[in-house]
């Protein structure tokens, strides 16, 4: 049976769109000197009845602002100093993460997440206003993305973190109806998604494994746009010369984990579990080298899927040395260029689909994916492949490609446009084909598009169409 959100989620979700940082609980800033001993900060804190102080200090560089909370009080206490002859500088944490008052609260919810902090240091223009607690945050807004990130972090199982992917569904439920921007609801489901793969490879794989490898993900998850769960599409690389027994079966743990999570597996085995996509470094760049020289049907697929990678748990620089090899590859390699960037060009639309709709029961389905996203993201992937440019996500890619000059700047504007507004059609078929117990896919009738959708589908193919004639262009496809 379809859903709906009682006026309660409602108002919770309207605050969020709504409100700025200075609309929550801000608490007044508490400053105490950095030379005090912690035991007079302690007999302070009592009196105010707070748990946390600002800490004004300087170094060598000149002034700076600092936090203590009881946190650090705890760590303070197993040292060998005693407290009352420990001044609070020592063991207070500087370099704030702060956020401008007038920001949006969605923004502090991310800045929370991504730099893992439970107090957000809020300014006023340049004048301290206080600090934004995550409590207060959680009393604000309920079920949001703070709770996840903590579950995530705390879990001790694959259950528990099974549980935390639950709610990263949920959320982004709340957050599609509530208003937000499709990029913003992308950017925080990636973070909260890379996270939970580290986590998860924490708890599975051994200390040695996780330290002489980089976990990957990839496709649209390494390019931070995907938002509901696809297709698993992962790998490991591995530092030359390392070997472990227990590889393959922690592999394949793994994929049962990810599995558990709501991530089937991939169809075309592009997996921990599959040796071609876990191995050294040295075995894996001898797969770019047939992928980029041979003459397998194959090779330019793959090579797409591990240009798109993220680096989420281990060394982060076995990646980077696979694509400095990569790149070295590509120089002159215009042909095979040519091969790779001609899979942006496959798919025509259905002529004047927009002005002939037909019953519900014979038209024929569009395909979000194949018609609308995948000629943006492909022939993006291709250009930067083409300039060297190292952005993963393909926004970041846009914008690089128009700074080198390669794309004009209304074009890329109008690709970046155009591809988040079908990430949200796509998001909202999806989550209405969810509601009637229906599997999300990337069809739908055009009877389904309301006067608006199809309106802007009819303009975002119209970007695709200029697109496409550019990539032609750049790379002779016509003479293929």
């Amino acid at each position: 049976m379809p859903h709906t959100r009682g006026p309660e989620s409602q108002r919770e979700m309207l605050s969020l769109v709504t409100a700025r940082v200075r609309d929550a609980y801000v608490r007044k800033p508490f400053y105490v000197d950095g030379t005090l001993d912690l035991v007079s900060v302690c007999r302070e804190l009592s009196a105010q009845g707070l748990t946390s102080a600002l800490v004004n200090d300087a170094d060598e560089r000149g002034p700076r602002l600092g936090i203590f909370t009881t946190t650090d009080l705890r760590d303070a206490l197993l040292r060998e100093t005693p407290p009352a002859q420990l001044a609070v500088r020592e063991v207070s944490r500087f370099g704030l993460i702060e956020v401008d008052a007038d920001a949006e609260l969605f923004e502090a919810l991310w800045l929370m997440v991504r730099h893992r902090v439970h107090r957000l240091l809020v300014r006023d223009g340049g004048a301290v206003l206080g600090l934004l607690g995550q409590l207060d945050l959680v009393s604000f807004v309920a079920n949001h993305s703070h709770i996840v990130a903590v579950q995530i972090d705390e879990a001790t199982s694959i259950e528990e973190l099974a549980a935390a992917a639950r709610r990263v569904d949920a959320l982004v439920e709340l957050l599609q109806d509530g208003g937000i921007k499709i990029e913003r609801i992308a950017r925080l489901v990636n973070e909260l998604n890379q996270r939970l793969f580290a986590r998860a490879w924490s708890l599975i794989a051994p200390a040695e494994i996780v330290d002489n490898s980089c976990l990957l993900v990839m496709g649209s998850e390494g390019r931070g746009e995907q938002i509901l769960k696809t297709d698993q599409d992962n790998a490991l690389l591995l530092r030359d010369g390392f070997e472990h027994p227990q590889l393959a079966a922690v592999a394949q743990r793994f994929n049962e984990a990810l599995a558990a999570f709501g991530y089937p597996p991939c169809p075309g085995n592009i997996m921990l579990t599959n040796p071609l996509w876990r191995c050294s470094v040295s075995r894996f760049r001898e797969s770019l080298g047939e992928w980029v020289y041979g003459t397998g049907s194959d090779g330019p697929m793959h090579l797409a899927i591990f240009f798109d990678a993220a680096a989420v748990a281990g060394d982060a620089g076995l990646l980077a040395e696979a694509r400095a090899h990569l790149q070295k590859m590509l120089s002159g390699s215009d042909a095979f260029l040519a091969r790779f960037a001609a899979a942006a060009d496959q798919f025509d639309e259905p002529q004047s689909w927009w002005l002939k709709l037909t019953a519900r029961g014979d038209e024929q389905p569009l395909d979000l994916k194949k018609l609308g996203t995948f000629p943006i993201v492909h022939g993006v992937r291709a250009l930067s492949l083409a300039q060297g440019v190292r952005e993963s996500g393909t926004v970041e890619r846009v914008r690089a490609l128009v700074e080198r000059g390669t794309v004009d700047a209304e074009l890329g504007r109008d690709l970046i446009e155009a591809l988040h507004y079908l990430m949200g059609l796509k998001l909202r078929h999806q989550l209405r084909q969810r509601e009637h117990g229906e599997a999300p896919s990337n069809q739908v009738r055009p009877s389904d598009l309301s006067t608006m959708d199809r309106d802007q589908f009819k303009d975002a193919l119209a970007i695709n169409k200029r697109f496409r004639a550019l990539l032609r262009q750049r790379f002779r496809l016509d003479t293929l």
